[in-house]
């Protein structure tokens, strides 16, 4: 672990992190930060949690636990879905779903084969979709733990919206990719994704939980360590290379980070969204920071500041509170940016 000041970090101000944590109560339980690609801040809690497969309870944290990611499972299944693509797995996110999906020709709403890969990656595909409902009543998540064929319940669903115009948070259109990811590699998408992306990045300890149905849970199943958490956001700052090795090619990179469409109806419409990552920025001292994150619910966020060279990684329990996430934003405009010494900004 370097020194925050080999990296050109304020060690005082990194130093008040856990204070500031203790007192707004923000059930944190781990906190990675890594600049230039040295891991500078590791600091983990216990508190409250919900572990997927476990019970909901109180638990100690350390750098060898694996925690749930929750929602930044998605970001994760862009990153394979790029090295599908960097392998001529697949031609080009313009080609239609349906393409993928023959199985399914007997159940297809009408209006999917407008519908390509690309709508998929950004949340625009146009079908029917709530995920904010009450769990048990019509919110759409529900059949992709539940039901026996998920994707053929997704692939029912109606068509309300011109593919590409409108921005509906969806887990079912990420099951899509994966499962074209599936097709396309010939390997189940855990299988694929040790071999393309956790091997070649030395995580080793990992896993992809099942829904109840025994579908992977690529929208919301990934359980990783946070520092091997922060590996995924040094991948991406750095490209599509680790270690001087490339993994995924720097075009899909840049493409998936681009803002695409405004984020409505999730975190106040204030984010925008690219392939199945979040953008946002945050006002530092009349500086304004961008960045790039995957973000799952409890309060799980993968932050990645390019402007900056700086990850950090923060796991969370607050499943159920509206607070979720902001300890994150908290902390990025208030400690660690401002810990950044301007002139070694590169």
């Amino acid at each position: 672990m370097a020194k925050p000041e080999e990296v050109g970090l304020d060690r005082a101000r990194l130093c008040a992190i856990a204070g500031r944590l203790r007192v707004t109560n923000a059930n944190v339980h781990g906190v990675v930060i890594v600049r230039g690609g040295k891991l500078v801040f590791e600091q983990y809690f216990a508190g409250y949690d919900e572990p997927w497969g476990g019970d909901a309870g109180r638990y100690e944290f350390r750098a060898t636990t694996l925690h749930d990611m929750r929602s930044v499972t998605k970001s994760v299944v862009s990153l394979l879905l790029g090295i599908a693509l960097d392998r001529k797995l697949i031609a080009n996110i313009d080609e239609p779903v349906t393409k993928f999906l023959p199985e399914y020709a007997d159940v297809t709403a009408a209006g999917w084969d407008r519908i390509t890969l690309r709508h998929l990656l950004t949340m625009s595909s146009g079908m029917q979709w709530d995920e904010n409902l009450p769990w048990n009543d019509k919110n759409d998540e529900w059949h992709l733990v539940n039901d026996p064929d998920p994707l053929r319940y997704v692939v029912q669903k109606p068509i309300v919206f011109d593919p590409g115009t409108f921005f509906t948070y969806n887990g079912g259109g990420t099951g899509l990719l994966a499962k074209v990811i599936e097709k396309a590699s010939g390997q189940r998408i855990d299988v694929f994704a040790d071999e393309a992306l956790f091997k070649p990045l030395g995580v080793h300890d990992w896993q992809l939980k099942d829904y109840r149905n025994g579908t992977p849970a690529t929208a919301s199943g990934l359980r990783l360590r946070p520092r091997d958490a922060a590996k995924i956001g040094q991948l991406v700052l750095d490209g599509g290379e680790w270690q001087g090795r490339r993994i995924v090619s720097a075009a899909w990179i840049a493409d998936s980070i681009k803002p695409r469409l405004q984020a409505l109806g999730l975190f106040g419409g204030l984010f925008y969204y690219g392939y199945q990552w979040w953008i946002g920025r945050t006002l530092v001292d009349q500086r304004e920071v961008k960045w790039v994150a995957g973000q799952g619910l409890g309060g799980q966020r993968l932050i990645i500041v390019p402007g900056d060279q700086l990850v950090m990684m923060v796991t969370q329990g607050l499943y159920a509170s509206g607070r979720q996430g902001q300890a994150t934003l908290d902390l990025l405009a208030n400690v660690v940016l401002p810990a950044v010494r301007v002139e070694d900004t590169r």
